[in-house]
């Protein structure tokens, strides 16, 4: 749990640093900030995308899994809790919510979270997870002096999904193929594409309700397996 662990108190640290040390930044800095920080996102979701070497994988993978999301609602619910921690803990930036939302997905999508979960529970080796909580401090800072104090509670959701991988790691280590490792970080990043284009429309899409879109080429590949496609 090591790796996971360091990844979430990274999060949570550079995102006070954001919000605290870039606070007070006049508000047309703010939005161009957000509009760079959406055009990077954007980049990266469609260069982690064009990865994807099964097309029709992915595109089964996206419409079965936007439409399970919307029959859950897991945007809704993310958001409202998003909602209620902000009013328990007494922050009225409005932004709480967007920033918890966003960097709870953007930090748990990806091969790095997946693979560098998985080394840290089978063998200990904690390496990818630390390069992943560079990064994702990095990114941290820049979203929380953008969006506030929700990008620091994403620890949270990463520490647990991360976790369980790492923990749960030795149950699922025969199906966890590079196959489809490479389709599922390829749908995820198709979801960080879209938080990208969160940051530049006005109409927002609810990433959130596509999450269970990054499992299914798990489930696609192991029915074509059984069927002997």
């Amino acid at each position: 749990m090591l790796g996971p662990v360091v990844n979430a108190v990274t999060i949570v640290v550079c995102a006070l640093l954001g919000r605290f040390v870039l606070k007070g930044l006049p508000e047309r800095y703010e939005e161009i900030i957000k509009k760079g920080i959406g055009l990077s996102i954007v980049y990266i979701g469609i260069a982690g995308a064009m990865e994807n070497q099964r097309v029709m994988v992915l595109i089964l993978s996206m419409v079965a899994g936007c439409v399970l999301g919307e029959m859950i609602d897991l945007d809704k619910g993310m958001n409202q809790l998003g909602q209620w921690a902000e009013k328990k803990l007494g922050f009225s930036d409005g932004n709480f919510s967007k920033g918890f939302v966003n960097a709870s997905i953007l930090f748990c999508t990806g091969s790095m979270a997946i693979v560098g979960s998985m080394n840290s529970g089978l063998m200990g080796n904690h390496e990818m997870l630390f390069a992943k909580s560079i990064l994702d401090g990095v990114i941290a800072i820049v979203f929380a002096s953008a969006l506030g104090l929700g990008v620091a509670f994403s620890a949270i959701p990463v520490l647990v999904y991360q976790g369980a991988i790492a923990l749960g790691a030795g149950l699922v280590k025969e199906w966890m193929t590079p196959e489809i490792i490479t389709e599922m970080s390829a749908v995820g990043s198709l979801l960080i594409a879209a938080i990208g284009f969160n940051f530049l429309l006005v109409k927002q899409i609810k990433v959130a309700n596509m999450i269970p879109a990054i499992f299914l080429p798990w489930l696609i590949l192991a029915v074509e397996g059984w069927l002997g496609f």
